[in-house]
């Protein structure tokens, strides 16, 4: 599998925005995240004994699995022992999971399986750590993300150069998402989408919260030239015609998928033999 994602610069830009802070509530999406990971958690009738946060960045995951009740011990993994503030947890290689075969009930990730070069690989990983009938819930940002910013730089330079850079990473559709649940061989697969629009006063506002994310532009063919200022300004001018409200300020789409999946398990409801129905879908259809 071609390589997409340039691993070490994005632990690069996530050092950076580790050390700017969330100032400013830069960090929205993953408090949203983790509120609706409670919410999701709440609709679940069941304990998970032992949870595991995946390279979810911050402690925002934990506290929510924590908040939930449901939950007796949670084990943080992160890429950067940066990110383990409080030392508790471990510290793995990206798209590595360590933990032992069938040893969680519980593995969450948020925010991070987008930036994944082999998110296939990375969920059968995942199936394989947890016990039977245990769940797996992650969001990360879908397609539909940042199209407008995509849009506005494609537009840009190919008015003032002869070609464009990829400057937005190809996110996972969420009919696909789903579908690499069921490849990696998790049971009762559901991937649904959340899209939330954020306003901005310009471009280069969105850019400096991207920065301070740590989702600054990290894919492995994009232009090594530094870009100048008329590239941003032209972006600033058609991002602000095509995508503004009427007040001047700009939309931005984050479109979260939602993926849930349970490791195999007997008593899991299976769906119908193919041609065991006991009634013709036509006769259910005809008036009476």
């Amino acid at each position: 599998m071609e390589p997409i994602v340039d691993t070490a610069l994005s632990l690069q830009h996530k050092r950076r925005a580790l050390a700017l802070g969330p100032a400013n509530g830069v960090d929205f999406l993953m408090r949203l995240s983790a509120d609706d990971l409670l919410e999701r958690l709440a609709t679940v009738e069941r304990r998970f004994p032992d949870a595991a946060t995946l390279f979810s960045l911050t402690g925002h995951a934990a506290s929510a699995l924590q908040a939930s009740g449901k939950v007796d011990h949670v084990t943080r993994v992160e890429a950067m022992p940066e990110l383990l503030n409080d030392g508790e947890g471990q510290v793995a290689a990206p798209e590595t999971v360590p933990l032992e075969q069938e040893s969680m009930d519980l593995i969450v990730s948020l925010l991070s399986l987008h930036e994944a070069n082999d998110i296939p690989g990375t969920l059968i990983q995942i199936r394989r750590a947890l016990r039977p009938d245990g769940l797996f819930l992650a969001a990360f940002p879908g397609a539909g993300t940042l199209a407008e910013l995509r849009d506005s730089f494609l537009q840009a330079e190919a008015e003032l150069s002869d070609g464009a850079s990829p400057r937005v990473l190809p996110f996972t559709d969420v009919r696909d998402a789903g579908g690499l649940l069921q490849r990696a061989g998790f049971a009762l697969p559901v991937a649904d989408l959340e899209t939330l629009t954020v306003r901005y006063d310009n471009l280069f506002a969105l850019m400096k919260d991207l920065r301070a994310m740590g989702a600054a532009n990290a894919m492995i063919a994009r232009s090594r030239k530094p870009a100048n200022l008329a590239l941003f300004m032209r972006a600033s001018e058609i991002y602000a015609e095509r995508y503004s409200d009427p007040d001047g300020r700009i939309r931005a789409t984050f479109s979260i998928v939602w993926l849930s999946g349970w490791a195999p398990h007997a008593s899991q409801q299976k769906p119908a033999a193919r041609g065991s129905a006991t009634a013709s879908l036509a006769e259910a259809l005809k008036p009476r």
